[in-house]
């Protein structure tokens, strides 16, 4: 698959925050049906020795349509996330979202409520600044 427009940004802003890129792509395959997840990465969290495990499917929302953009991401992170709990439960899966988008798409009363109800777990990045601005 071809990569997001601002995939390389983002993979650059989790690297500055200390994580370990393991995937990219991240393929996983579930009952024969195969799965491309953008990033794969792992955080050591020194003081509970133990590593922390996350998924990042990046979006650009750079469409005429942010709605249908939004179907398309709701309906990959959907999948990814019942791929992921069957085969690795303790990786979490982030959606990772422009801050000009969330700061105006995401705060649309059906979009907080769309990512509220199936509990979509976001990571908004600055493309200027190549960081990660928030994690929901």
């Amino acid at each position: 698959m071809a990569k997001d427009r601002f995939h390389n940004i983002v993979r650059n802003a989790l690297e500055k925050e200390g994580w370990k890129i393991t995937d990219d792509p991240y393929e996983i395959n579930v009952d024969d049906v195969d799965f491309e997840i953008d990033l794969a990465a792992e955080e050591l969290l020194v003081a509970e020795r133990e590593g922390r495990k996350i998924a990042v499917e990046i979006k650009s929302f750079i469409s005429p349509s942010n709605v249908s953009e939004f179907h398309t991401a709701l309906g990959q992170f959907l999948n990814y996330r019942d791929a992921l709990e069957t085969i690795e439960p303790e990786r979490l899966l982030y959606l990772a979202v422009r801050l000009p988008v969330y700061e105006t798409f995401f705060q649309r009363k059906f979009i907080i409520s769309a990512v509220e109800k199936y509990q979509l777990r976001l990571m908004i990045y600055d493309v200027e600044e190549e960081v990660i601005s928030q994690w929901l």
